[in-house]
């Protein structure tokens, strides 16, 4: 039976200091996850020397994987800590920020990038006003069940560190945008203005710039089935782009 459990942590005091390896050791709680050991730590931050040292700090918030921000790499593989339990973890257990976006502090990475995307793809329910537009749309029991696990999708960022185009080095808008521009296409109001998300998916950045490598479904923690709302997007992309040639 295991008394104390070893975490390594990679760790940053701020945006642009480098990082560095701490390990802890915590008393072991059978069922535990990674969210109470970073509790424990914080609680009493002494390193494995019996040095004490700043706490650790991280994301989260919901702690049953919904809201998506406790988002880290964990013993190599990017996944939500609250649903990561330790007793079907590897030991030592390491723990890692994305890289894929600037580290703020220790665990914490700044997202801004995601939501950007999401917003260069209209990822909401257009609106002309506050009238009443009357019953919406009935829809088919399939349409509904598609749409529902697509918006699913809590932009964790679990896709993004997993794809190998996307980096800090270009501007690629990723599978959780393309997924959600699918989602909001299929929507009887928001798809008024799916001319406007295709437009953003054909710019640099956009669809094009997906290599097919299918990490993002993968790794999705919600298995949203990324690669078909790629290949659908990719599908509508084409279209679009005809129908401009031949106006032009």
């Amino acid at each position: 039976m295991l008394e104390t459990i070893t975490i390594k942590i990679k760790r940053q005091d701020s945006e642009i200091t480098k990082p560095y390896w701490e390990t802890f050791k915590v008393p072991y709680l059978s069922n535990s996850n990674i969210i109470s050991c970073l509790m424990q730590i914080q609680a009493n931050p002494v390193n494995k020397n019996g040095i004490k040292v700043s706490p650790v700090v991280w994301d989260s918030n919901c702690l049953e994987e919904v809201c998506g921000s406790c988002t880290m790499i964990i013993n190599g593989k990017v996944r939500q800590s609250c649903s990561a339990l330790i007793d079907k973890l590897e030991k030592p257990i390491t723990l890692e920020p994305m890289s894929k976006f600037p580290v703020v502090r220790d665990l914490i990475v700044d997202r801004t990038r995601i939501f950007n995307s999401l917003k260069k793809v209209k990822a909401w329910v257009t609106a002309d006003g506050y009238h009443d537009l009357g019953p919406g749309d009935r829809l088919s029991q399939k349409h509904q069940e598609v749409a529902y696990k697509l918006s699913e999708c809590m932009s964790c960022g679990c896709c993004l560190e997993a794809c190998p185009q996307y980096s800090k080095e270009n501007n690629f808008i990723g599978a959780a945008a393309i997924n959600q521009a699918r989602l909001f296409n299929m929507h009887p109001t928001a798809k008024n203005v799916a001319d406007e998300r295709l437009n953003s998916l054909m710019k640099e950045g956009g669809i094009a710039n997906c290599g097919n490598a299918q990490n993002c479904v993968e790794s999705c923690p919600k298995s949203i089935p990324l690669t078909e709302s790629i290949a659908e997007m990719g599908r509508q992309v084409s279209g679009k782009f005809w129908r401009n040639l031949f106006k032009a």
